[in-house]
């Protein structure tokens, strides 16, 4: 393992400094002594044709064992060479590993043992980190997948739409109707679109960052779908305390707009709505309407997901309205929950951390 092997060079280097000094002077009295001629004088006969490295030599004495220590630490550091590239074997040896791991064989561990040494611990790790990988990797190609197949469906009605006009005569209401239903799947792929490029830029994370007043931002967007609600028959309640967030001012627009356009899509008759902003959580959104089971709510925040876990009408929207919230929350390093009421309606809260 790295640190026993690390822990044994130190002991071994320990050791070898403390005979550092004598080998030192093993090697300058080998160099007097077998070394080259060019200084052999005693004091007294150094006189003006000496060399100057000689004159030295003989009136500082630890300049020779001096340079004689720095040549034995020298050959000791380049001894530790190997003796370091021995301790980091361990490491190299995963590098293959690691490299085979790719799109194709996400599921591929390196399953280094419980062992608490610090290569089992980075080993877990990095087995983790592909844990989180794998199943982000998986979200995306099933995300894609959904999304190729909610953009296919409406293309393919519009196809069968456009060739049936193009088939016969066709009477001045045949063709008030056919045009209608262009008209609803083409807003269906805009919402649908919209959503996408909401969610992507949100996942991208905040380019920048504005102290905002969360309970204007609230204000504004509940008085936008009053009247929406009103023609539902849904009466909206509002508690709002100031609150201010570090964020994006549209981000946060579309964070709210969905959370209140989905308590009145999935409401009942004669419903209600209440929207609460406080301290924490930071934005509460609680309305009547469904009997949502719980172990259905964590399905809630997937995208193209209804209840039974199938994919949203196209009527309903393009089923990206609490997965946009969530990835908006978790873009201003905030978190987003849902508990049903266990009999009637649902509780979407919010939480934001402090501005600073």
């Amino acid at each position: 393992m790295p640190a026993r092997r690390t822990l044994l060079l130190c002991a071994a280097v320990l050791v070898v400094a403390q005979f550092a000094p004598a080998l030192a002077d093993e090697v300058g009295a080998l160099w007097w002594e077998f070394g080259p001629g060019w200084c052999e004088l005693s004091y007294p006969e150094v006189g003006g044709d000496s060399s100057f490295l000689c004159v030295q030599l003989f009136r500082r004495p630890s300049i020779g064992p001096g340079i004689a220590l720095t040549l034995v630490l020298l050959a000791l550091l380049g001894a530790c060479l190997p003796a370091v590239r021995w301790c980091l074997r361990p490491l190299r040896d995963l590098v293959p590993a690691i490299e085979r791991v790719g799109p194709q064989n996400l599921g591929h561990r390196l399953r280094l043992g419980p062992g608490r040494d610090e290569l089992a611990r980075l080993g877990r790790a990095i087995d983790h980190m592909m844990d989180r990988v794998a199943v982000g990797y998986e979200a995306q190609r099933r995300f894609a997948a959904d999304a190729s197949h909610e953009l296919r469906t409406p293309l393919a009605v519009q196809r069968v739409l456009v060739e049936v006009g193009m088939t016969g005569e066709r009477t001045d209401e045949q063709l008030a109707l056919l045009a209608e239903q262009l008209l609803e799947a083409n807003e269906r792929n805009e919402r649908l679109i919209e959503g996408l490029i909401v969610l992507a830029e949100s996942d991208r994370g905040l380019v920048s960052r504005t102290s905002l007043r969360l309970d204007d931002i609230v204000a504004e967007v509940v008085d936008a779908h009053r009247d929406r609600a009103a023609e539902v028959g849904l009466t909206i309640t509002c508690s709002l305390r100031p609150r201010v967030v570090a964020g994006e001012r549209v981000l946060l627009e579309r964070l709210v707009a969905n959370l209140v356009q989905n308590a009145i899509k999935y409401n009942r008759a004669d419903g209600t709505i209440d929207v609460r902003v406080g301290g924490e959580p930071a934005l509460t959104v609680v309305n009547t309407g469904y009997d949502i089971p719980p172990e259905s709510v964590p399905g809630l925040f997937e995208p193209f997901r209804r209840l039974s876990g199938s994919r949203l009408n196209h009527r309903s929207g393009a089923g990206l309205g609490l997965t946009i919230a969530r990835s908006i929350a978790r873009a201003h390093d905030g978190g987003i929950t849902a508990a049903p009421h266990g009999h009637d309606g649902l509780s979407v809260h919010v939480s934001f951390p402090e501005a600073l």
